[in-house]
């Protein structure tokens, strides 16, 4: 009997033993057109001859990956689909295990206009090397880029200047920097539509991925490009000021299924008024005041300036994609109008006055050619992507100064000088990236190439100080800069763990050459800059990161340029050849309760980093601004922010920072002996945006800001308050906007700044138009709820100029 059933059994148990060792594994990756990854998919293999019976279904993972296991060798139906997207099908032949690599889905246009998008409130997530406020579809999708980013933790505005841990940063447009001045950069983000913004990057330490040289990042990621179209844009703005000024611009997209072209362009046509009063108390051997000057100084400016960007993308196919990028700035015949009065105090005589009458012609031009191509690879999360760079800066400037000085009794005394500057920068900048997982760990490696050419002439005419008059004299400058750079960076995530480490590499070679003064500085340096990134989740509501850098900050080109300029003929400006790079070593301590609540304590060592630093010249009664390397420079403190919806029309942030900042410098009017300034200070904002009405088309926002002290240069600069008020509307379903705004209300922006140490005594006042109100339009045209290509250079070398 056994026998009997044995043969029977035995059969069947090596069928199904066959039939298993037969079945294969089908994975592969869901994205979109972006390559970034589609969470929770829907993924079906259905019978390839009906296309209607399924034989198994899947969902994608949070990083878009899936895996069907145990598929009998046959032809199948792979059907992918998500809400807003088209379904992506695709015919699979099964026969061995199979990696399909990356399946990209496609938005549809007609699917989202039918989603009812439910605005959620904004949220942040501490990630090992920095902070992703995330806030698509939120309550904060309204209104500019510009608004999101004041918006974000950690980030203060200080008048035109965004900071991060008091000092400057660099803004990214998905991972593409933006080679802007400050004020172009605000009308930039301001014409950006924050619906189209996915999430802001906090980088306070950058990986070594990016230039070793710069401080924190914020790296704008922009929302998913929608489906083929048109649209486009007119704005305007007027402010009253002192004086009243106004801004035009248009912005246009156009999309196809491969081709993206995004182009914009700004006429800003200014009259500006800045106003200062200062003192110098000039001073004996013994500490005594000897002469003070009390000065009053007023600067008018006339502009025309023109901006316009140009950028296209094409994608080959899914893997193949080529981007062009340029920009241009343009401001000819900008004039600046300068009277400045000085009234002198001599011990034991009479009031003597000094006028200054100064014209100073500027042109200047600025423009940026960007190419890259990026291929993404077979591998999922592989990719290899190659960049070049040229910038063409130049710059001419003419400048005419009269001055009389009188003395009682006694007849006025005339003098008049004049200068005429010209500069030229080239910048060539190539690199190279790949990308790519190894197992559970990310690595990362690329190598660039940086050069520099820069070309300074300056002549003079005139009695101007220390020459004979009518005398002609010139200086040219010439700079040459080379860098040579490589990274390799790692990260792996565990259960509770995150880490990132990298190294960079940069070879530095540089000349500068004085051809009048025949002074020639040659300096060539190697540099290494790790960065590491260590986290620990000890829960979902608490968690610590400490990370560490070490960064570069180099001269800017015109520090360099030991050429003067003049406000009068007992006050200049004056670069410095001889000028260092300096290294940073910055360390944090950072905790997050609940992805709410930041804590972070910081230590910056930015040693003998370059400074502009005034002194005063008691004998001779001059005072110069000059370019310098400082002896040592530290700050350390603690920070502290939190944003919230308060109620689900408003949403408040409010952050903190108390910090000590110590810097020495040699004083070069004081017997070059070490000096310190050292400062313990505070800076605090509240930030408030109210949704007013209940459709959500009429908004507002209140700022306050305040900071206790400050070190700018060599001088400490006083308490200052800034109080900001701002409305919003939208009309005609989001086809046009005006908004409406009140900056420095109460007036309290400008503060004297003071330098006051050894013999030194000297301080200003400057006055700018701080206070003003703003009203602004945009109208939209075409299918203007696409999302659009916009993005900008990367070459931190522009930086410099």
């Amino acid at each position: 009997m056994f026998i009997k059933y044995s043969s029977p059994l035995f059969l069947f148990l090596f069928l199904c033993s066959f039939s298993g060792f037969s079945q294969h594994s089908v994975e592969g990756k869901v994205v979109d057109s972006n390559r970034d990854p589609v969470a929770f998919a829907n993924l079906i293999l259905l019978n390839a001859q009906d296309s209607t019976t399924v034989y198994k279904g899947a969902v994608s993972s949070e990083n878009g990956k899936f895996n069907f296991t145990d598929i009998e060798p046959d032809v199948y139906l792979l059907k992918v689909s998500f809400v807003g997207f088209r379904d992506n099908l695709k015919q699979i032949e099964v026969s061995k295990n199979e990696n399909l690599g990356a399946l990209v889905l496609q938005e549809d246009t007609a699917a989202l206009a039918e989603v009812s998008i439910n605005y959620k409130n904004p949220s942040v997530k501490r990630e090992v090397d920095r902070l992703v406020f995330q806030v698509e579809n939120t309550t904060l999708s309204h209104g500019s880029s510009w608004d999101i980013l004041k918006k974000t933790p950690g980030v203060i505005l200080s008048g035109e200047n965004l900071t991060v841990r008091n000092q400057g940063v660099q803004v990214y447009i998905n991972d593409r920097k933006v080679q802007l001045t400050a004020s172009e950069l605000q009308t930039l983000l301001e014409n950006y539509s924050a619906e189209n913004i996915k999430s802001i990057e906090v980088i306070t330490t950058p990986p070594a991925r990016y230039d070793a040289e710069g401080g924190a990042i914020l790296n704008i990621i922009t929302s998913k490009s929608i489906a083929p179209g048109y649209k486009g844009n007119v704005n305007a703005a007027w402010t009253q000021a002192i004086f009243p000024k106004y801004q035009l611009g248009t912005s246009h997209y156009y999309k196809t299924e491969k081709l993206n072209v995004f182009g914009n362009y700004t006429y800003s046509p200014r009259k500006e008024f800045k106003e200062d009063v200062s003192y110098i108390n000039f001073m004996d051997d013994m500490g005594n005041s000897i002469s003070r000057w009390d000065t009053e100084f007023e600067r008018t400016t006339r502009s025309r300036g023109h901006s316009a960007n140009l950028m296209l993308d094409y994608n080959f196919d899914d893997k193949n994609i080529l981007n062009f990028t340029s920009s241009l700035s343009y401001s000819p015949d900008k004039t600046f109008d300068n009277e400045v009065i000085s009234r002198i105090r001599e011990e034991g005589s009479e009031e003597k006055s000094l006028l200054t009458e100064s014209t100073l012609d500027d042109d200047l031009s600025n423009v940026a050619l960007d190419l890259e191509y990026k291929h993404f690879l077979d591998k999922a999360g592989a990719e290899l992507s190659a960049k070049m760079h040229y910038t063409r800066f130049d710059q001419n400037r003419k400048q005419a100064i009269f001055t009389t000085f009188q003395e009682v009794p006694g007849p006025p005394v005339d003098n008049s000088f004049y200068t005429d500057a010209d500069q030229a920068i080239d910048i060539y900048t190539a690199q190279l990236d790949y990308i790519t997982p190894i197992g559970s760990t990310s690595f990362e490696s690329g190598i660039k190439t940086s050069v520099i050419e820069s070309q300074s002439r300056i002549d003079y005419l005139g009695a101007y100080p220390d020459v004979e008059e009518g005398a002609l004299q010139w200086d040219e400058f010439l700079y040459d800069e080379t860098i040579y750079a490589g990274y390799v960076s790692v990260a792996k995530d565990w259960t509770k763990w995150s880490a990132k480490a990298g190294l960079r590499g940069e070879y530095t070679d540089r000349m500068g050459d004085s051809r009048s003064m025949e002074q020639v500085n040659d300096r060539e340096y190697f540099e290494v800059f790790p960065t590491f990134y260590l986290q620990h989740n000890f829960n979902d509501n608490n968690s610590l990161t400490f990370d560490y850098s070490r960064r570069i900050q180099r001269p800017r080109y015109e520090s360099l340029n030991p050429f003067r300029y003049y406000l009068n003929e007992f006050d200049y400006n004056a670069g410095n050849p001889n000028l260092k790079a300096a290294i940073i070593n910055s360390y944090s301590l950072s905790y997050a309760l609940k992805n709410a609540y930041f804590f972070d304590l910081f230590y910056t060592d930015s040693g003998n980093t370059p400074e502009t630093l005034s002194f005063q010249d008691n004998e001779n009664r001059i005072i110069r601004r000059v370019s310098a390397n400082l002896l040592e420079s530290t700050s350390y403190g603690i920070q502290f922010s939190h944003g919230r919806s308060v109620k689900n029309w408003w949403y408040a942030y409010i952050y903190f920072n108390a910090f000590n900042e110590e810097r020495t410098f040699l004083a070069l009017e004081s017997g070059n002996v070490p000096a310190t300034i050292e400062i313990d200070g505070f800076y605090g904002s509240l930030y408030n945006n109210f949704i007013i009405s209940k459709d959500g088309t009429f908004t507002g926002e209140l700022s306050l800001t305040y900071v206790s002290k400050f070190l700018s240069g060599s001088y400490i600069m006083e308490p200052f308050t800034t109080l900001s008020l701002g409305f919003r509307k939208t009309l005609w379903n989001n086809r046009a906007e005006i908004s409406l705004n009140f900056e420095d209300i109460l007036d309290e922006t400008n503060t004297w700044l003071r330098s006051q140490y050894l013999n030194q005594d000297n301080g200003y006042f400057a006055q700018p138009e701080s206070q003003y109100v703003r009203v602004g339009f945009k109208y939209n045209f075409g299918n203007f709820r696409l999302s659009d290509n916009q993005r900008a250079i990367d070459a931190a070398e522009r930086d410099r100029l």
